[in-house]
């Protein structure tokens, strides 16, 4: 036969498991890929009966044979496993050492029953092979044997039912039906005989075992017979676990996965002389192999090229169908595991299968997560574009909000649908409720951003409506300043907080927050007023002085005055200073409210000239400028105090003095520049005793002519010097004045004159050249 057994020692003489041994064999014939489709024969007997050759011949096995020639002695050594040739389905041989050997001797029976329990333990089909000659007698070599492994199948806790084919060697001429009802009466008495547990005291050998009895002829005298009846023997093992098979219960046994791990743990609780839980040894060798399939599937899924692809895709950014691929990956895996572990006990398998996928979702959770923040960053990123889209288009903020934000959460469920997987529950639950609290934060902050927008808008807007008006105000005539500014206020207010009202209502506030927000605004309209008027406070002094030098440098039609000493300069002055007065009085408290006060009546009477007091103690001691606050005025309103205002009153008064007295001055000036000329008396003097010379001027014309000349030039000096306006500013300050222009003036006059009169020369000469240009052509038209 081409196929080769793979004949192994499994355990040697000295009990020592031969692990691999064991694993190169189960490589070398495959047995993983069998499941359950695998049959386990081992066979027992006395030493030197002919067991290897039997399994040889039955088998197609090479064990170890005895050579006849060299007599009877221990050929096989501990126990021998290989595989059955042409056999199916595959079944595994295991040859264990004979019983009785004179090598181990009388009291080393230990291995024969250990072994004979390992065999039991894991075989299908156990091989009895006993001489013809030793059936139906009392001490034959086959009853110790029975009574062995009887005793060893106590042993197995639950043991399932074996089939015991007891093979007779050198077969006499005594029919077989015979000898096996000799050899089933043999076996009934033994099992009588072997002590039971309680449980089995009246348990029938049929529950434990399958008895099947065949013989054979002797393979020294008749090897033709022998050969042919082992051939119709080995017929019996093709499909031996089909049901009606040669093979027995089926219900321990192990997946061809696992056969290493079970074998291992049988010997091991056999060689420690422990009873043997077949039941839960089969659970054991369950748990072993599937979590070995688990961890090796798990291991594999670590390294898959697919699943690390996929995981380096997701940490760059978002991946398409990232469900329908991890689930791809998983079920191949999940898939493979339940192939191999297909016939392991179902709640074995079935545990360690959700461990497996359980880790195996632990390992593409991360990613599962990160698939998770793109769609919440995506979603996110879709809820401020359209909400920036939204706002630009002037619609409401709130209801801008409320779509872009259902709009964003919907995609990101319908994205969600392409992430999710079949094999765990996941849900997006609390990234879901990240992303709205991000939302919520980010429509907060535009929220925040567009309401200041909005204020600082509103600000200006009330900024630029009140303090140029205000200032203007202040720097105008108006009776009452305060209630001009009181309706610019209040215009200007309303204007901005209806506007104001109109533009939050989009944004759907609550009334606390609207109403603080109004009152923030009119807070903001009253301190842009009281800033301002405080800031005007601080030029009192120059707007004081400003409205002084209007009302007293200008009449009643707003003409400047001409101070020709017919005007009051006192009666002006006070009526510039009281105007002076009114504005420091307005400006000396903050009067938005419209409440009454008595500072413009105190500043009057006790600043402006009044009767005059001649108690100055009892004067000092009522004086009501000193104090720090006006009366009925509180601190928060005012911003001139009353010391202050007598303090600038002061000060206003001694740089308003210079202007009055210039008025003083010009008038003084305007009186003397009228008394210029003589009194008339002298001027009657000069007429009477000038007569003489005037008839000598009247009858001589040359000195008539000089005089006119002299007229002309002093009347061209007079004007060109202005004599007059130098004289209306005193003689003293004219004459010096005069002084200084006369002679450069005389100078200026001469030069004008001799220009002149060079103009007259040359134009006169001019005209004397015209003629002889004129008779040059007629002179030459004869020649011609």
């Amino acid at each position: 036969m081409g196929e080769d057994c793979a004949a192994t020692q499994l355990i040697d003489a000295n009990r020592a498991f031969n692990v691999d041994g064991l694993d190169r064999f189960l490589k070398a014939v495959k047995l993983a890929n069998y499941g359950l489709s695998y049959a386990v024969v081992s066979i027992i007997g006395p030493q030197s009966s002919g067991k290897s050759t039997l399994l040889n011949h039955l088998f197609g096995t090479n064990f170890r044979e005895m050579d006849a020639f060299k007599g009877r002695s221990q050929t096989t050594k501990g126990i021998w496993i290989a595989k059955g040739v042409g056999i199916e389905p595959c079944t595994i041989i295991l040859d264990l050492e004979g019983t009785d050997a004179r090598e181990r001797g009388e009291d080393d029976t230990a291995f024969e029953k250990q072994s004979a329990l390992f065999a039991l333990a894991i075989s299908d089909i156990v091989l009895i092979n006993m001489w013809c000659h030793d059936i139906g007698r009392e001490h034959a070599a086959n009853r110790p044997l029975l009574k062995m492994v009887f005793q060893a199948m106590m042993r197995l806790f639950s043991p399932r039912k074996t089939t015991l084919l007891f093979v007779i060697r050198d077969k006499t001429k005594t029919p077989l039906e015979h000898l096996e009802q000799v050899l089933r009466e043999d076996i009934q008495k033994i099992w009588d005989t072997v002590y039971r547990p309680q449980a089995h005291k009246e348990t029938l050998l049929s529950e434990f075992f399958n008895v099947e009895v065949t013989a054979l002829a002797s393979y020294e005298e008749k090897e033709e017979l022998f050969k042919e009846q082992v051939a119709q023997l080995r017929q019996r093992f093709f499909h031996s676990i089909a049901p009606g098979g040669l093979a027995g219960d089926r219900r321990g046994v192990v997946p061809a996965s696992g056969f290493s791990i079970s074998v291992q743990q049988i010997w091991k609780v056999i060689r420690e002389n422990k009873d043997l839980d077949l039941p839960a040894h089969k659970i054991m060798v369950a748990t072993v192999r599937c979590e070995e399939i688990a961890n090796e599937k798990l291991r594999c899924l670590t390294s898959d090229k697919g699943w690390l692809a996929l995981e380096a895709s997701v940490q760059a950014g978002s991946v398409s169908g990232f469900g329908r691929k991890l689930d791809s990956i998983l079920d191949a895996y999940l898939s493979e595991y339940d192939m191999e572990t297909f016939y392991f006990d179902d709640g074995v398998r079935t545990a360690k299968r959700q461990q497996l996928e359980s880790k195996a979702l632990h390992l593409v959770h991360p990613s599962f997560q990160a698939m998770l923040g793109h769609l919440r960053s995506k979603a996110l990123d879709k809820f401020k574009n359209d909400l920036e889209q939204s706002l630009e288009s002037r619609k409401g903020f709130a209801m801008s909000v409320r779509t872009c934000a259902e709009a964003s959460l919907l995609e990101f469920d319908t994205e969600f649908t392409d992430v999710a997987i079949q094999h765990a529950d996941w849900n997006a639950s609390k990234i879901r409720e990240k992303l709205c609290h991000d939302i919520e934060a980010h429509a907060a902050s535009v929220r925040g951003v567009k309401l200041s927008e909005l204020k600082a808008s509103y600000e200006k807007i009330i900024t630029e409506a009140l303090v140029q008006p205000v200032e203007s105000l202040f720097d105008s005539a108006a009776q009452d300043i305060w209630a001009s500014i009181r309706e610019l206020y209040r215009h200007e207010t309303e204007n901005a907080i209806s506007g104001y009202s109109s533009s939050l209502a989009g944004f759907e506030l609550d009334q606390s927050t609207f109403d603080k927000m109004m009152a923030d605004l009119k807070n903001y309209a009253r301190g842009v007023v009281v800033r301002k008027i405080r800031e005007e406070a601080g030029k009192v002094l120059i707007h004081m002085k400003d409205r002084f030098s209007t009302v007293f440098s200008h009449d009643k039609d707003s003409m400047p005055r001409v101070w020709t000493g017919k005007e009051d300069v006192r009666k002006i002055t006070e009526e510039a200073r009281a105007v002076a007065l009114k504005l420091l009085a307005a400006m000396a408290a903050i009067r938005l409210d419209d409440q009454p006060d008595k500072i413009e009546n105190i500043l009057s009477s006790s600043l402006m000239d009044g009767p005059v007091i001649k108690n100055r103690t009892i004067e000092a001691s009522r004086d009501p400028l000193a104090s720090s606050t006006w009366e009925g005025v509180p601190p928060e309103n005012t911003v001139i105090t009353p010391v202050q205002c007598k303090s600038i009153w002061k000060q206003f008064k001694v740089e308003t003095e210079y202007t009055v007295s210039q008025a003083i001055s010009s008038q003084e000036a305007f009186k003397h520049n009228k008394s210029w000329l003589p009194p008339s008396w002298a001027i009657v003097t000069i007429a009477i005793l000038g007569f003489n010379e005037f008839m000598m001027l009247l009858r001589n014309p040359l000195y008539l002519a000089i005089l006119f000349i002299l007229f002309i030039l002093s009347r061209v000096v007079w004007y060109e010097l202005n004599i007059a306006g130098e004289f209306q500013n005193g003689t003293l300050s004219g004459l010096l004045a005069i002084s200084t222009r006369f002679l450069p003036s005389v100078m200026n006059i001469l030069k004008r004159v001799a220009g002149e009169g060079n103009r007259h020369h040359q134009a006169a000469q001019s005209l004397q050249s015209l003629p002889s240009t004129a008779q040059t052509p007629r002179n030459q038209e004869p020649e011609m």
